[in-house]
Formats: C-alpha cells, sequence, structure tokens
C-alpha cells in the first residue's frame, strides 16, 4: 500500500468537498438533530459522500467508518480502516463560522498512519503520511510542518475547547506551564499545534476516534505526541469507537 500516493490522490477531493460545503451553506442548510443530540446537516452528508466514494475507489479493500453513516460500527476486529467525520465542527459549519473541518485518518494495526485535513473556510489543508511526512499545502506547495517553531518556553500556549477550564485542565496546564490558551472546536487544534502555532490540547474523555485520528496522525509525523492522561498510546478500534483522556504536545514540550 503505497499510503503516500493515496494521501495525494485524495487532496484535491478534499478541496472539491471543500467548496461544495461552503455552497450548500451560502444555499441554506437543512438541519437536523441526530438521536444522541447533536446536529447534522445536508452538507455533512453530501461531503461525505464525496470522500468515502473517493476512498473506496483507492483503497477498496479497506473498510472505512464514517460519523455519518453505520457501516463497519458494529465490527469489533478492525485492525486496519479509514476513520472519516466529514465536517468536525458541525456547530461552526451550521452557525457561519470558520473553524469547521473535513477529515480522514487511516488507521493501521490501530494505530495512525496517514491523515488529511481542510479548513475550507481558511482554505488550509493539512495531510501527513508517516513519520517527518506532515505538510500544509500553501500557496500550492506543500510546506514541511514544524511543531517547533515560534516556540517559547516561557509563553507556552495551548488550545482549549472551552473559555472555562473544568479543575483537572486547569491542572494540567498549571503542571504544564501553560501562560495562555484559546478556544478552539475542531480538529485545527491538532494541525495548529502541528505547525507551531500553539504548543498543546488537554481534554478530559470526550468525542469519538472519528473527530482526532487524521489529526493524530498530522501531530505525531510532524514530531508531536498524542496520549492519555496517563502516558498511554491512544489506539483505535476501541468499543464504540469513544476516546480516552488527550494531551497534545508539540515536539518542543516532549
Amino acid at each position: 500500500m503505497n499510503i503516500e500516493k493515496i494521501i495525494k490522490d485524495l487532496k484535491p477531493t478534499f478541496y472539491q468537498a471543500g467548496e461544495l460545503s461552503i455552497q450548500l451553506r451560502k444555499k441554506g442548510l437543512d438541519k437536523k438533530i441526530k438521536s444522541d443530540n447533536t446536529p447534522v446537516s445536508n452538507g455533512d452528508i453530501e461531503v461525505n459522500k464525496i470522500v468515502t466514494k473517493k476512498i473506496k475507489e483507492l483503497t477498496p479493500e479497506i473498510p472505512i467508518v464514517s460519523e455519518e453513516t453505520s457501516d463497519n460500527k458494529s465490527n469489533l476486529n478492525l485492525n486496519t480502516f479509514w476513520l472519516v467525520d466529514p465536517i468536525d465542527g458541525t456547530y461552526d459549519y451550521i452557525n457561519n463560522l470558520e473553524e469547521f473541518t473535513i477529515n480522514a485518518g487511516l488507521i493501521v494495526n490501530k494505530e495512525p498512519a496517514a491523515g488529511i485535513i481542510y479548513a475550507p473556510v481558511k482554505k488550509r489543508l493539512f495531510y501527513s503520511y508517516g513519520t517527518n511526512d506532515a505538510f500544509e499545502d500553501i500557496n500550492g506547495s506543500p510546506t514541511k510542518l514544524d511543531s517547533t517553531k515560534n516556540f517559547d518556553k516561557n509563553q507556552i500556549k495551548f488550545v482549549s475547547y472551552s473559555n472555562k477550564l473544568k479543575p483537572e485542565i486547569e491542572n494540567l496546564h498549571k503542571k504544564l506551564n501553560v501562560k495562555t490558551f484559546t478556544k478552539m472546536k475542531s480538529s485545527l487544534k491538532f494541525c495548529v499545534i502541528a505547525a507551531g502555532e500553539y504548543d498543546g490540547y488537554v481534554a478530559e474523555p470526550r468525542a469519538c476516534e472519528w473527530d482526532i485520528a487524521a489529526g493524530h496522525a498530522i501531530l505525531v509525523h510532524a514530531g508531536g505526541s498524542v496520549k492519555d492522561f496517563e502516558n498511554n498510546k491512544i489506539l483505535y478500534g476501541k468499543k464504540d469507537f469513544k476516546n480516552p483522556s488527550l494531551i497534545l504536545k508539540s515536539k518542543s514540550l516532549l
């Protein structure tokens, strides 16, 4: 399996899906509330169709687990598979905000082997396919991600899911000497840490594997780390695809 070629072949589809997501939003989205009380729109569904169709063409033998379909979600023996979140940050998407992303992560032997994330409004595409092979397309050219860029040990800055930190998160920030934090909702968190714009992120158990798989690959391939609060490796294909606690660190903090 040529993972580099697969990811590069996916890039045009992600740009196409991003354009479609914005066009649909301009027209006015059809919105519903799912059984888990989270929102979904026709934009999520249409992006999912485009992305999963291309992945099936490129890797027909590899199962796909997407947030927006039931396919393969009951399979408890997944080792090598795709995790797709067609729109991460649906709240931002349906409320005309900017941070939503389109995501696909390739899992091999329960570990992230490649990832691709596109933030359509920001026009930022990030991807990776192996150690030291993590990139952002800037002006059409691949630019290697450097998570040590701009690091200042006296001004460590994190991203956070909320403006109000829970006590456990606040304590971890203190231990890590975090001086400032900025609210950021989608998988863009992983990308800006991989790019050296922020230094880390801490979260209690929340969300699902398709929310983090692509970003996990990109950050680790840029030299950073993704562990749980006990410093354990994060593996994929868990029951119900639920995430454990997370600590993301740029290479500078390792």
